[in-house]
């Protein structure tokens, strides 16, 4: 497969694990504080990532001769941790106490249009005028959620918490993207799964917070492996294949597999106004998924270190032929040329 196509295939796949979390995370946490919740599932998320790298090393996979971290990469790591990592589950977690699985579900869809206005914004990123239409019609179905009737639905509070989760983890995707570019994918999620699950544990100890029974805690550490763990780290991956605004488009699938799960495991009911919601947000999705950017591009030089195979566009940069994927620090020679492209490690170019 090219690597776009792995890139979309591991962000529809991290999209399914986590999407069918928020219906799952509803039944298990009546009562429990979302500091406790959020440090059970991501150190369930943190365990795992570190059993995977022990199998890549143990096996001499490939991919274990990526870069090490730098300690340039601490700023990075600091702000993944803090936004994607703490900030942004406990406002997810405090949200689905206040709404319904399936309003809750939808409203994850305003992560892809916040990634993609930080990436265009912050990042050099790019998107198309089809891609920005499939963002206003996000943002409308976003839009009608707060003008609903709430009732047994939920309230406007846990709107603004699910809103502001979005944000930052939109946030982090862009910050991700960054490091995973460069760094190992599954140890980037490692250190913000650790770290985020160890700082909010501890709090939650420091504050008293009640623990739930023995067999709930083994299973949200092990919802947090597979829905969080797992699912992180292919989407990883994903914003290292295809970038943060296109990663953001595939990841946008998993609000519509959370709200279907919302129906089937809460036994939650649509109305005309849920559907209507759902519609403008799929058009929406359907339109950014199936975007495609190409134009004459300019690469300056350039001279980094990461993981990387021998494709004769971008990385062409040897006297003989060296197979296999390889990390060393290399120099890229200024080039012009015109194919399709997104907005990875070689692609952050201005746009008119």
């Amino acid at each position: 497969m090219t690597p776009q196509t792995t890139g979309a295939a591991c962000g529809l796949l991290a999209a399914f694990l986590f999407g069918v979390s928020v219906p799952l995370i509803k039944l298990l946490s009546p009562g429990l504080s979302p500091l406790l919740l959020a440090g059970l599932l991501y150190s369930g998320a943190g365990l795992f990532v570190t059993g995977c790298e022990w199998v890549k090393r143990r096996y001499g996979i490939a991919a274990s001769r990526e870069v090490p971290f730098r300690r340039t990469d601490r700023p990075l790591l600091i702000g993944m941790a803090c936004f994607g990592g703490v900030i942004g589950p406990l406002l997810l977690l405090s949200g689905l106490q206040r709404l319904s699985g399936t309003l809750a579900s939808l409203l994850l869809n305003l992560e892809a249009p916040f990634t993609m206005f930080l990436a265009v914004g912050l990042f050099r990123g790019h998107i198309t005028r089809q891609e920005v239409t499939g963002v206003f019609l996000i943002l409308l179905g976003a839009g009608l959620v707060g003008y609903m009737p709430f009732g047994a639905w939920g309230d406007p509070i846990g709107v603004l918490a699910l809103t502001g989760a979005t944000l930052c983890w939109a946030l982090d995707n862009d910050l991700s993207q960054r490091l995973s570019s460069l760094r190992d994918p599954l140890a980037v999620t490692r250190i913000k799964a650790l770290s985020a699950g160890l700082v909010m544990i501890t709090m939650a100890l420091v504050a008293r917070v009640p623990w739930p029974d023995v067999p709930t805690v083994c299973a949200l550490l092990a919802l947090g492996a597979v829905s969080y763990g797992l699912s992180f780290a292919l989407d990883a991956y994903a914003l290292r294949l295809v970038g943060a605004a296109r990663e953001a488009a595939y990841f946008a699938t998993a609000p519509f597999v959370g709200a279907l799960a919302s129906i089937l495991l809460l036994g939650e009911r649509w109305g005309r106004q849920e559907g209507l919601i759902a519609l403008l947000m799929v058009v929406g999705v359907l339109l950014l998924v199936c975007a495609r950017h190409a134009h004459l591009h300019t690469h300056e030089v350039a001279e980094h270190d990461h993981l990387h195979g021998d494709d004769d566009r971008h990385h062409d940069h040897h006297e003989v032929v060296v197979e296999g994927l390889h990390a060393h620090q290399h120099r890229h020679r200024s080039v012009t040329h015109d194919h399709p492209h997104v907005s990875d490690l070689h692609h952050r170019h201005p746009h008119t």
